[in-house]
């Protein structure tokens, strides 16, 4: 790895447009995405994870669609598989960008994480030296919240609820759904007759609203251990959250 490639690393909560800009900027620098979303990296859960592969156009990604149900995949895992991304976009003289809102697997990668026992599936721990850049989007709570509600409605429109029918007439078993937690947990338990179809809306958009106010308070534990996060001025509008990066670095 050259001494002046850097990582770039764009995180914020669910439903911030982190995609969307992601994609902006791999299109102005020649870049590859490599996804920090834990459940993305599963077949099959597309549009309860909001992969929205059609965002990407033709931008290659990375660790999306990497596995399946059930296969087990830890934050060792991910930092292996995202540090193998990470080296192979650099060997091949393309920009890297680490985009997603799992803090846990982001901050794997930044802090160099070494485990009390070594994986498996490593010869010898991770030495992950990068040079990077981080920055966040940080919506108002009100902007957040109207978005995340917003996609919600849009995503049961899509199909949610008969994405996961059709998952568990595959033969897919219920606890491995909700294990996956939020939007497969609350689907699942409706379809079974646990809880109404009003409970399940209502309960679920409070679920979402909590999970981007849980996701924002890890993000700040980071920079409390010197992860330091430019965070994106909110009040530019997307192509000045574009420039704005573009011109920080």
């Amino acid at each position: 790895m050259s001494t002046d490639q850097k990582l770039i690393v764009l995180l914020g909560p669910t439903a911030s447009g982190k995609t969307a800009l992601a994609v902006e900027l791999a299109c102005a620098l020649d870049g590859e995405i490599i996804s920090a979303d834990s459940r993305q990296i599963y077949r099959r859960l597309d549009i309860g994870t909001g992969k929205d592969l059609k965002e990407y156009g033709f931008i290659p990604y990375h660790l999306i669609d990497s596995h399946e149900i059930g296969e087990a995949f830890s934050v060792a895992h991910f930092q292996k598989a995202a540090f193998d991304a990470i080296n192979d976009v650099f060997a091949r003289g393309k920009q890297p960008i680490l985009c997603g809102g799992t803090g846990l697997y982001i901050e794997s990668l930044l802090a160099n994480y070494q485990f009390s026992h070594v994986p498996h599936f490593l010869s010898e721990p991770l030495d992950i030296q990068f040079k990077y850049t981080v920055f966040g989007l940080n919506p108002s709570t009100e902007t957040r919240r109207e978005k995340i509600s917003t996609r919600f409605q849009a995503r049961l429109k899509e199909g949610m609820l008969e994405e996961v029918q059709q998952l568990l007439f595959d033969g897919v078993h219920p606890e491995e759904l909700r294990w996956m937690g939020l939007e497969y947990k609350w689907i699942v338990n409706y379809i079974e007759g646990v809880i109404t179809k009003e409970e399940f809306e209502k309960g679920l958009e409070s679920a979402i609203h909590q999970f981007a106010k849980r996701q924002m308070t890890y993000f700040r534990k980071m920079e409390r251990a010197e992860i330091e996060i430019n965070w994106i001025p909110d009040a530019l509008d997307f192509q000045g959250k574009r420039d704005y990066i573009l011109n920080f670095i």
